[in-house]
């Protein structure tokens, strides 16, 4: 993937590779004596090796470190240093570039320690590649998940549901009730209109994007009657509030017609007070 080969910096990736060619040059028997020795020449620096190193007879070696693999250029280069430092020259990457400079290592007694991919990647290198790797699949099903419209077709729906609870594409087919290349070209419907993407090849890949399908579309209809849950709540409340309105003007009119009535009652009362009163 090119986001996970551009994270990785060409000068970070021959420090890894330094580091893991040192810790094998020990694994092998040799000790590291010094890192990065200048090479001086009348007072002058003229050069750098990556490391002097020496075996268990004394043996001195002047040690070259390839990221890649060692070119005519880099197997002169690592005699003359050597030569330069009375040491003989090692080589460690992950081979010859061509068969030129493995003639000329043998040429001039150059020895060259060659290491696979796997031994020139330590875990922080590793560490990057996989989160790379990780945050791109879940940018994948991220804008899977919210790109497409949730309302797809019926007939649609229920072949996600069988890709779903299977585990192959005849199981499927079979719970389906129809082959397996029918299945297919309904897949390729699928894939024309958005639902599964075109990098969606394995089956259990199709499996888990249906299966993300059919969870945002559980979602989006739990959303939907969640809405309408809502909704119908408010109009209830609407209603309450409308009937609490006539109880409170039922309240005031019932409220004004005791009053009334009690006036009266009072009126009638001093009425028959008067009326008994000129009687006697």
């Amino acid at each position: 993937m090119s986001s996970t080969q551009t994270s990785i910096s060409a000068r970070r990736r021959w420090l890894s590779s330094e580091r893991i060619a040192q810790e094998v040059l020990e694994t092998i028997g040799f000790k590291i004596l010094e890192t990065r020795k200048k090479i001086i020449l009348n007072d002058i620096e003229i050069g750098e090796v990556d490391a002097i190193a020496v075996d268990d007879k004394g043996t001195l070696y002047a040690v070259e470190v390839k990221a890649g693999k060692a070119d005519i250029t880099g197997v002169r280069q690592a005699y003359i240093n050597a030569l330069l430092l009375n040491a003989k020259p090692v080589i460690v990457c992950k081979g010859f570039a061509d068969d030129a400079a493995k003639e000329l290592a043998e040429k001039l007694g150059v020895q060259v320690i060659q290491l696979s991919d796997v031994f020139l990647v330590e875990s922080e290198e590793l560490n990057i590649v996989v989160r790379d790797v990780i945050e791109e699949t879940l940018t994948e099903y991220l804008e899977l998940f919210y790109s497409f419209n949730p309302y797809i077709k019926p007939d649609y729906i229920e072949i996600l549901q069988a890709i779903y609870t299977t585990s192959t594409a005849d199981e499927a087919a079979e719970k389906l009730g129809i082959d397996v290349a029918t299945l297919m070209k309904k897949i390729d419907d699928l894939r024309k209109i958005g639902v599964i993407p075109k990098w969606a090849k394995k089956y259990s890949t199709i499996k888990r994007i249906a299966q993300l399908v059919i969870q945002k579309q559980s979602l989006a209809s739990a959303l939907d009657e969640s809405k309408k849950l809502v909704e119908n709540i408010k109009a209830i409340y609407d209603q309450l509030k409308q009937f609490q309105n006539m109880l409170t003007a039922l309240g005031q009119q019932i409220q004004r017609i005791s009053s009334y009535l009690s006036k009266l009652e009072s009126k009638l009362g001093k009425e028959e007070k008067t009326e008994a009163q000129n009687v006697t």
